[in-house]
C-alpha cells in the first residue's frame, strides 16, 4: 500500500464530509452560520490523526516560503497557548467532566488562520473543519457550532464524525505498518495542527512526533 494510495483514501473521506455539508446547506442553509471570514472553528481545540497530519504537511511544504514562515510563527504562539490549556487540564486530571468542559470552552487560534481571517490550507483543511458548521456525532453525542441556528427541539441529519475518526485511525495505523514503525499504537494519538506544521514529514510518517 503506497502513501499516495492512503492519501487518496483520506481524500475520499474528505469528499464525503464536503458532500454532507453541501447537502445540509441545500436543506438547512438558514441554520448554518458559516461564511467568508467566519473563524469560530479556527479557534476550537481538536487534534489530527497521523494520516491527516501527514497529508497537511505534504501540502504545507508546497506553500510559498513567506506563508510557511508566518504560519510557523503563529504555530509557536499556538503551542504556548496550548501549554496554558494543558496546565488547566492537569489541575483537573481526575475530573473527566471538568476536562471536557475546559476543552469545549478554551480558544486557541489555529496557525493556518492568516491576518485576513483566511485559511492558508483551505482546500486541504482537516475533516473536522469541513463539517464544523453542521450537526456532528462526536463521542456518541450530537454537537453543533454554537453560532448555528439549529433548534434543540428539531431533528436534523447528523454527520457521523465518530465513524470518520475510526477510519482515520485505521489509515494512520496502515501508515505506521507501511513505514515499519514498531509502536503502531501511536495511530490513536492526536497531533495539534501546530505540531503537524513543525514536524518533518518523515517524523510524522514514522510516528516520531513527540
Amino acid at each position: 500500500m503506497t502513501l499516495e494510495n492512503l492519501f487518496q483514501r483520506y481524500e475520499a473521506l474528505a469528499q464525503k464530509a464536503d458532500a454532507s455539508f453541501h447537502r445540509m446547506e441545500t436543506d438547512y442553509g438558514e441554520c448554518i452560520a458559516c461564511g467568508i471570514q467566519c473563524s469560530d472553528c479556527c479557534h476550537a481545540l481538536f487534534g489530527l490523526f497521523l494520516v491527516e497530519a501527514a497529508y497537511m504537511q505534504e501540502h504545507f511544504r508546497k506553500l510559498p516560503a513567506g506563508e510557511r514562515q508566518a504560519a510557523l510563527l503563529r504555530a509557536d504562539k499556538a503551542d504556548r497557548d496550548l501549554k496554558k490549556v494543558e496546565v488547566k487540564l492537569e489541575l483537573h486530571s481526575r475530573d473527566p467532566q471538568m476536562r471536557a468542559s475546559i476543552l469545549a470552552r478554551e480558544r486557541v487560534m489555529c496557525p493556518l488562520l492568516d491576518e485576513r481571517q483566511g485559511c492558508v490550507l483551505y482546500p486541504w483543511r482537516p475533516i473536522t473543519c469541513r463539517v464544523y458548521g453542521i450537526p456532528t456525532m462526536v463521542h456518541g453525542k450530537a454537537r453543533v457550532c454554537p453560532l448555528a441556528a439549529f433548534k434543540p427541539e428539531e431533528t436534523y441529519p447528523v454527520f457521523d464524525l465518530d465513524g470518520v475518526y475510526k477510519a482515520l485511525y485505521q489509515l494512520s495505523r496502515e501508515i505506521l505498518v507501511e513505514r515499519g514503525a514498531k509502536e503502531t499504537e501511536k495511530a490513536s494519538l492526536l497531533i495539534s495542527v501546530s505540531k503537524a506544521l513543525k514536524t518533518p514529514a518523515e517524523g510524522i510518517l514514522s510516528g516520531n512526533f513527540g
